[in-house]
């Protein structure tokens, strides 16, 4: 892949349902996921996400996947919604190959500036299982906040994967999202 950092972004449609599960699938499960640095495959198995929760994602109102491609290509992906003042940030996934070359920063500045901009959002939050250390660190890194609140996992409901291990919860993670940034 050449070296080329222009990212075109869009929100996805039904017809991107498919490229958008593959790609989640790729980034977090299986042998294809250990390509890169985010993979969840030490921690669990089974599905990361299925055809109807991307369907939602993308037909719920104040809802949205947004996108990041180049030449036509599905680099990466991040569901945002609104939730009153809040912007919630998810189902984020870079190809696993290019995963540490910067295309993720984009696409979190991107996801927002979008919330920010278009919903006025004063917050943004997402979940992180707690265990995910490194990648918690890199959300700190870029001004996320641990909240201290956690949700437990789904355990028993193989939609959100099979876990190897019975220690996963949820840490809800937030950042301001000043007017500054927007620039």
């Amino acid at each position: 892949m050449k070296n080329d950092m222009t990212l075109n972004f869009r929100d996805a449609g039904p017809d991107d349902v498919p490229a958008v599960v593959a790609l989640v699938e790729s980034a977090y499960r299986g042998e294809a996921s250990r390509a890169g640095w985010t993979t969840e495959a030490d921690v669990l198995d089974g599905q990361r996400i299925d055809w109807q929760g991307v369907s939602d994602a993308i037909a719920k109102p104040g809802s949205r996947v947004l996108l990041a491609e180049r030449d036509g290509r599905l680099l990466a992906c991040a569901h945002i919604e609104k939730r009153g003042a809040q912007g919630y940030f998810g189902m984020f996934a870079v190809v696993p190959g290019l995963q540490n070359s910067g295309i993720g920063k984009r696409v979190l500045a991107e996801a927002e500036h979008r919330v920010r901009s278009e919903w006025a959002c004063t917050h943004m939050c997402m979940t992180v299982i707690d265990v995910r250390e490194e990648l918690i660190a890199w959300y700190e890194r870029r001004g996320y906040r641990r909240t201290g609140r956690h949700a437990p996992f789904p355990y028993g409901d193989e939609r959100f994967g099979i876990p190897r291990r019975d220690d996963l919860r949820f840490e809800w993670l937030e950042k301001a999202l000043d007017r500054e940034q927007a620039a």
